[in-house]
């Protein structure tokens, strides 16, 4: 979940550097460094906490370096201190490296390393690359390969990743070869860029954007030189590889906060287009109530993948995780086809029975959630060895097209929310949970489980959601900023849903848990009374979901129960609602609207009371304690 950055080129390396990690800060920020090489010395410079404290020690210096890399990190081995910050260099200080991943077998390495003669001085995993990089240089194989005629330091990287266990991605340079970045990616995302004359290479595209859009994935098992005047791409055994860049559709601007106070702030507010952008995307414009044959939705999924399904299943983390209840529901109670929902962390280690005519679908927002995209690959190597004739049907849900999910399943619906550098997820779970929608009526009109009638209510209501979020942001925030004044000491909070708002409840609990640090929790509405009302007093609020539909009178009547115990109620409730106006203490309305489409409008309100709450006491919105944006380690 750390950040790599790595530049070589014509201009000055560490205020390059500085600028990528900025932009990546919110894989990582218990510690940051950078290296570099000039006039044959290398310079590491590492401070512990925030980039801000790296800017302060680099303030001044007047390094002309071409050549370094930088790390911002999320601790893994070792706490975040100093001595444990990236780069990580050899006994001699030749070699430096920075990685974002784990070494399983480190501990072995280490002991046979200091054997040796090599010298540690941190608690990182990290730091056995560098050694085992410097011992290869010195005492090489005696049959050379043909890289090590190219270069002993590009074998040396070679030969030292193949000893590496785990999933990691690294950059690495060296004072005896200071034209030369070598990277190498092994389950852990790296992409080089080009420019004109200098090259770059970073976890994540935000830290290359703002110099290029030619960007090249390295595949699992690759490894590559950068030098000033190419890219050279190699696989771990040693055989160079053909490979050319591909050009993103991306603007620096997207990384910028243009005026808002945090990026989650800004993210909050870019709900309504991205809204717009999905149904404009995947909702068919010549569908109509006599229909003509065609499906509502345009998916431009190959036909074979939702033919004949009698299962689905869901593999997802977090947010992507609540996003996928909601699509379970979607497609049960629209297709009604039976779906299960599973933690990808744990469906790696029981996954379901094997079953016929499943489709498995992985939800990530970054496409490179570590458990997720194990979970995928296991559950399509099970189906090829132990059933061949459940051949297996994976599809991926991200925001990431160009993403390690998008290679690994040959299916793919990108959710078109833009980038997202708030470490709390908003605006993608939102277009998740509108991914979900088109997936779920594309399935409903295959197999004729809804009336067309029925499908142009929902298309028609559905495309009021945009203006209706944007109601919401006009008419809530301030209210909701002064609300947030009322919560900023209280250390418990509870939140209620039924049916499809259920999941909205586990998302609020859950947003407001990441960024201000308070404690809460999420629970179906009925579930109240067997248990957790004993944990109401006057101290603790209550936020319940309450939408006309199926369940409302149920849910107030569970908020009755809560009241009845002195308990503080704030209800998200439909505008102009007498009943829940005499049920709630504070009310957050969002405008009317089918229930089915309600979670899109009732966890906008959540959003914003968490938002408000974490900044009125003071925290980091954007970048939490001891999370990262994109989970790349198990």
């Amino acid at each position: 979940m750390c950040g790599i950055v790595g530049y070589i080129g014509t201009r000055p390396a560490s205020s390059i550097l500085l600028e990528g990690l900025q932009k990546l800060e919110y894989r990582g920020y218990d510690s940051a460094g950078v290296a570099t090489i000039s006039e044959g010395e290398l310079h590491c410079v590492r401070a512990k906490g925030k980039l801000k404290n790296l800017q302060d020690k680099l303030e001044g210096s007047d390094n002309p370096a071409r050549i370094g890399i930088g790390h911002t990190r999320w601790a893994t081995h070792g706490k975040p201190e100093e001595y444990n910050a990236h780069p990580h260099t050899d006994t001699a200080r030749r070699i430096a490296v920075v990685q974002n991943g784990i070494i399983e077998n480190y501990r072995e390495l280490r002991e046979d390393l200091k054997a040796k003669g090599h010298q540690f001085l941190s608690d990182t995993d990290t730091e056995v690359v560098p050694h085992l990089i410097a011992e290869f240089m010195k005492n090489p194989p005696r049959e050379l390969s043909p890289l090590s005629l190219q270069s002993g330091f590009l074998e040396a990287v070679r030969l030292a990743a193949n000893c590496l266990q785990g999933a990691f991605a690294l950059a690495i340079i060296c004072t005896d070869f200071a034209d030369e970045l070598i990277v190498v990616r092994q389950q852990a995302p790296l992409l080089i860029g080009f420019g004109q004359g200098e090259f770059f290479c970073a976890s994540d595209t935000p830290a290359i954007v703002p110099h290029t859009c030619a960007v090249l994935p390295l595949e699992n098992g690759e490894l590559a030189r950068l030098t000033p005047v190419g890219v050279e791409v190699y696989t771990l055994a040693g055989d160079r590889l053909k490979k050319f860049p591909r050009t993103l559709n991306w603007n620096p601007i997207m990384v910028e906060k243009q005026g808002f106070k945090h990026f989650m702030l800004k993210e909050i507010y870019e709900q309504p287009g991205v809204v717009r952008t999905s149904i404009e995307t995947y909702l068919d414009p010549a569908w109509s109530l006599d229909h003509n044959g065609l499906s509502p939705v345009r998916l431009s999924l190959e036909p074979e993948l939702l033919q004949g399904l009698e299962h689905i299943q869901i593999v997802a983390c977090g947010t992507s995780w609540h996003a996928a209840l909601i699509g379970k529901y979607l497609i049960e109670q629209l297709a009604n086809l039976p779906t299960r929902v599973q933690y990808a962390s744990e469906f790696r280690y029981s996954p379901s029975p094997l079953t016929p005519h499943t489709l498995t679908i992985g939800v990530t927002q970054s496409g490179e959630t570590a458990d997720t995209l194990a979970a995928l690959e296991m559950e399509q190597k099970r189906r090829q060895q132990q059933a061949p004739e459940f051949q297996p049907r994976l599809l991926g849900i991200t925001n990431r097209a160009e993403s390690s999910l998008a290679r690994l399943v040959p299916h793919i619906l990108d959710t078109h929310a833009g980038i997202e550098i708030g470490v709390a997820a908003t605006k993608t779970f939102t277009a998740q949970v509108m991914v979900f929608y088109f997936l779920a009526l594309e399935l409903a009109y295959r197999r004729q489980a809804l009336s067309p009638e029925r499908i142009d209510v929902i298309l028609s209501e559905m495309r009021q959601l945009p203006a209706q979020i944007e109601l919401i942001l006009e008419s809530q925030e301030r209210y909701i900023e002064g609300l947030a004044h009322d919560f900023a000491e209280t250390q418990d909070f509870i939140f209620l849903g039924r049916g499809i708002n259920f999941p909205i409840a586990l998302e609020g609990a859950l947003k407001l848990k990441e960024i201000s640090y308070i404690h809460a929790e999420g629970y179906p509405a009925g579930e109240m009374k067997h248990g957790p009302i004993a944990l109401l007093d006057a101290k603790v609020p209550v936020v319940a979901i309450a939408m006309p539909g199926a369940v409302y009178e149920k849910v107030l009547s569970n908020a009755q129960e809560a009241k009845a115990r002195d308990a503080q109620l704030i209800g998200v409730v439909p505008l102009n609602d007498a009943e829940a106006e005499d049920t709630f203490d504070s009310l957050l309305p969002v405008p009317e609207v089918d229930e089915l489409l309600s979670p899109i409008l009732t966890v906008i309100p959540l959003q914003l009371l968490a938002y408000h709450i974490a900044a009125r006491r003071g925290l980091d919105v954007d970048q939490p304690r001891n999370l990262a944006k994109s989970v790349t380690v198990e």
